[in-house]
């Protein structure tokens, strides 16, 4: 069936319409339909659309051919938003992993925003990539703009996807609202998880106190659905190094998740992470503390592996990052403050 709207936008594609068709309607193709109901939509669009599998009749998908019969409910999902603000390409360096012609891969650092937004119309990561695409002939042409495919929060560093024409766009962004794309983040928890590995699961939705945090809650009418799978990478006695692996991709999963099982994320602000949560009163262990936190000023998550199908070649694809310098600094002090070995390199 198709998907509701938050979840669309939460799997990267965004624009929708819904029509009913009048009960009197001839039969028509629905491309032919779509393009004499939405204003200002080039063919071209709705093609796109089409190939990418985008767009259903009674909540199947259909091809250009399909003919639109009296009070069917034809809905077109795009990749771009309705009202989007003007996208100002800037130079900001970022890190390409992979590109191709359709689709870029890319390291992003820690502290910068994904999408303009409200408080954040320049210096995102959308606009370093609109710079580094300005120079291409469909780019030029008004018809290219980079799509991303899902994000990963402002503090947050790590691996992103993003689709470079529109049939890439949605066939990616397919791939994660069906739960078909392979992420894996390494995170460092307050406390000493009990299990070496689990599941976490409760569904997730903002808080009715603090729009800008997620919580878990019980009730299983509210929030969307969410899981996080996670491994014991290594244990420091008063924090735990975890590999978290998404089946969903909730906003703040990672964070909201652990924080409800009551290990946050070190130095996580949002979700209570910046203060010391386990360990010893002595002075010592305190400026411990304070030093990690003045090394890493965020929280401890990095979006390390990320796998998906190739939206043209249909070939699976899997990239890996390296931990940045402030997480590894933090885990190697805390290494050698507790003498832990390193069990397993990440």
């Amino acid at each position: 069936m198709f998907p509701e709207e938050d979840e669309l936008q939460e799997s990267g594609l965004y624009e929708h319409y819904k029509f009913v068709a009048d009960k009197g309607v001839k039969l028509i193709r629905v491309d032919k339909f779509l393009a004499n109901r939405i204003e200002n939509c080039s063919r071209s669009r709705i093609q796109n659309a089409i190939d990418a599998d985008s767009i259903y009749a009674n909540g199947k998908i259909v091809k250009a051919n399909y003919k639109v019969k009296p009070a069917d409910v034809i809905t077109i999902v795009m990749s771009v938003p309705v009202r989007e603000i003007e996208l100002i390409p800037q130079n900001i360096p970022i890190k390409i992993v992979y590109e191709d012609d359709d689709l870029l891969v890319i390291n992003k650092d820690a502290g910068m925003v994904v999408h303009p937004g409200h408080g954040n119309y320049t210096g995102t990561l959308v606009n370093a990539v609109a710079w580094h695409l300005k120079d291409t002939p469909l780019f030029q042409k008004g018809e290219m703009r980079p799509g991303l495919v899902h994000r990963i929060d402002k503090n947050t560093s790590g691996l992103l996807l993003m689709g470079k024409n529109e049939i890439a766009m949605n066939k990616l962004a397919k791939q994660f609202f069906d739960h078909k794309a392979k992420r894996k983040y390494i995170a460092l928890v307050w406390g000493n998880v009990l299990n070496d590995s689990g599941t976490i699961t409760g569904n997730i939705a903002r808080s009715l106190s603090d729009r800008k945090k997620f919580i878990v809650y019980s009730d299983p009418e509210i929030g969307k659905h969410a899981i996080t799978h996670y491994n014991v990478l290594e244990r420091f006695q008063y924090v735990s190094l975890v590999e978290c692996i998404l089946e969903t991709g909730r906003t703040h999963q990672i964070r909201v998740h652990f924080q409800n099982m009551g290990h946050p994320l070190f130095g996580d602000p949002e979700y209570g992470g910046d203060k010391i949560l386990k360990g010893t009163t002595h002075a010592r262990y305190k400026q411990f503390i304070e030093n990690c936190f003045q090394l890493l000023p965020r929280q401890a998550l990095h979006a390390k592996t990320l796998g998906f199908v190739h939206p043209a070649t249909s070939q699976e694809m899997e990239f890996d990052s390296e931990l940045p310098e402030d997480m590894k600094k933090v885990i190697d002090k805390w290494r050698q403050y507790t003498g832990s070995r390193n069990i397993e390199a990440v």
